[in-house]
């Protein structure tokens, strides 16, 4: 069941920007069939990109915002895909998050809770999904997360 998605985001204060154009030789989205498969997002806001490694110079709570950010991306780029009606938004399958993040820091599921916790509050059940949270040694330009998503349309 959806619902009117960009009234609950602007209850919580957020408006989606414009979807970012891909960095390198590959597309924003693919859709097959009801499922839109949207690439990596990486951690920025409006004051540009959010770089850091959890465990090292970044906070947990800092790590979650930044996993918000993220997943803010892959609802801009959701409701590209769904030619501007989020709407048409049935409900998101899967997120892989990706935290830079050192060797000893353990906490990735929490730093992805910044994701997963945004699209329930803001899209109810439809936001709830299946994901993995994943450490990396490193990602591009430093970022501290990235997230790719799966989602179902109609």
């Amino acid at each position: 069941m959806t619902g009117n998605f960009e009234s609950r985001l602007a209850k919580l204060g957020v408006t989606l920007p414009s979807a970012p154009a891909p960095a390198a030789n590959y597309v924003p989205f693919i859709q097959s069939g009801n499922l839109v498969f949207v690439s990596g997002q990486i951690s920025s806001d409006a004051n540009g990109m959010i770089i850091g490694k959890l465990g090292d110079d970044m906070s947990l709570e800092d790590g979650t915002a930044a996993a918000r950010a993220c997943a803010i991306s892959l609802l801009a780029q959701l409701k590209t895909a769904c030619d501007g009606d989020l709407d048409r938004l049935r409900r998101v399958v899967k997120l892989t998050g990706f935290v830079n993040s050192t060797a000893d820091f353990t906490d990735q599921p929490k730093v992805i809770n910044g994701a997963s916790d945004f699209l329930v509050e803001a899209l109810g059940d439809a936001g709830r999904h299946t994901r993995s949270a994943v450490s990396a040694s490193s990602l591009p330009f430093g970022v501290a997360v990235e997230i790719e998503g799966i989602f179902e349309i109609l």
